[in-house]
């Protein structure tokens, strides 16, 4: 019913997988109970079916001597009523009360009063715009920003000969076409690549062809020649192109493994790109990274960004503003309490509106969302409602429900 009145209203569903396996498993569950029912009462509902067919002569004026068979029938069929359908009967009326009630002590951070509602939350491209051009891509990050996008968000990993580069996976397997150029070296880490080998790659290819989001859509033709041409991205070009437009950057930075020449340069290589190469203003830089105490003697304008939750005290030790959180972690008790200690925070990854609403009605300040281009055209929180309008909501469907329920047993 619900899914019909937003059909209605010209609302996509945008349903979470847990809907859609939970609506095929209510499904299943109520055909295999109807058919188990059926099964033990077969008797029982031929005899409510000749019962009712009887019943009609009762109004029958030329048949009134068979009143009394009707009323023999159903007395048979009260006393056919066994344990067992009781039992059956029994927990499922509670059940189906319980449903009825238990909607009106519900809480969601989107039933509130009038006025109380918080700015939307900035959108950061997770990757780029991972649904619209391959990840973190030169393609991926443009598409963030001609989308509406306030940041980006990347995975930097140190090539061979120290150039940083944009790759989120160990290896090139997923995201380029190594298989084809370099098959023997398919598993090797891609931080013992040179910059030079790296740029043989093409990182755009495998996108067309596995298409990794099942809602990603069609490309236009344009943007499937832009898709097949892309190469993999410097950090430097990346931060060159967020400080032209003015987004945030926040990325994961991936310490280079043993034996690698920078295996204990990465922090100083890193900064390096940041400060004197790319030259992006620092305020637009969440640091997310080690090394926090240094990285703020040499770089004191950066944002400093934590993965975790952590007491008060402890975030206000390391001057971090804003914290960077998986959003099974939102609770609006714990964003407003940082909100008012002046740190801010961004959840990831939100991609669905319906998860992003209720991030928006929790007071979230950002997420990081692979789906920029369908969060960026909600103008508010699906379901946003008053107290009132739920609670009326829910006694009117309730009524509903049981006067149906009545009819169908009057009848």
């Amino acid at each position: 019913v619900l899914a019909m009145c937003l059909l209605a209203e010209g609302q996509q569903l945008y349903l979470h997988w847990s809907h859609k396996i939970g609506t095929l498993v209510v499904l299943g569950f109520s055909v295999t109970s109807l058919f188990i029912i059926s099964l033990l009462w077969e008797e029982q509902w031929q005899t409510v079916r000749l019962s009712f067919q009887l019943e009609g002569c009762i109004k029958n004026q030329a048949a009134r001597q068979t009143h009394a068979l009707p009323c023999g029938l159903t007395q048979a069929f009260l006393q056919i009523l066994s344990v067992v359908q009781v039992i059956i009967v029994g927990p499922y009326l509670a059940i189906l009360l319980f449903l009825f009630l238990i909607p009106l002590g519900m809480y969601s951070p989107c039933i509130r009063e009038m006025g109380t509602l918080g700015p939307k939350p900035a959108l950061i491209g997770h990757r780029g715009a991972p649904m619209l051009a391959p990840e973190n891509t030169e393609m991926a990050f443009q598409k963030t920003i001609e989308h509406g996008g306030d940041g980006l968000e990347t995975d930097v990993t140190i090539s061979y000969d120290g150039v940083p580069f944009l790759m989120h996976d160990s290896t090139l397997k997923r995201t380029t076409n190594i298989k084809e150029v370099y098959p023997n070296d398919t598993d090797k880490n891609a931080a013992f690549f040179s910059w030079d080998t790296l740029q043989e790659l093409n990182a755009g290819t495998w996108f067309l062809k596995d298409k990794p989001f099942a809602c990603m859509g069609s490309l236009s033709r344009a943007d499937q020649d832009q898709a097949m041409n892309q190469s993999i991205y410097t950090l430097r070009s990346f931060l060159r192109l967020a400080d032209s437009h003015n987004k945030l950057v926040i990325f994961d930075l991936y310490r280079p493994p043993v034996k690698h020449p920078y295996r204990n340069l990465w922090l100083n290589r890193t900064l390096e790109v940041i400060l004197k190469e790319a030259k992006i203003r620092p305020h637009l830089v969440l640091w997310l990274a080690g090394g926090r105490s240094f990285v703020q003697s040499v770089a004191p304008g950066f944002q400093q960004t934590k993965g975790s939750k952590a007491p008060l005290e402890e975030l206000w030790m390391e001057n971090i503003v804003k914290l960077n959180l998986p959003y099974t972690q939102m609770s609006s008790e714990d964003i407003r309490k940082y909100a008012e200690a002046n740190i801010t925070t961004n959840l990831y990854v939100v991609s669905e509106p319906w998860l992003y609403s209720l991030a928006w009605c929790s007071g979230a300040h950002s997420v990081t969302t692979n789906a920029v281009h369908i969060l960026n055209n909600l103008s508010q929180p699906l379901f946003l409602m008053t107290p009132q309008q739920y609670n009326v909501m829910w006694i009117l469907t309730d009524l509903t429900s049981l006067l149906l329920i009545s009819l169908i047993f009057a009848l």
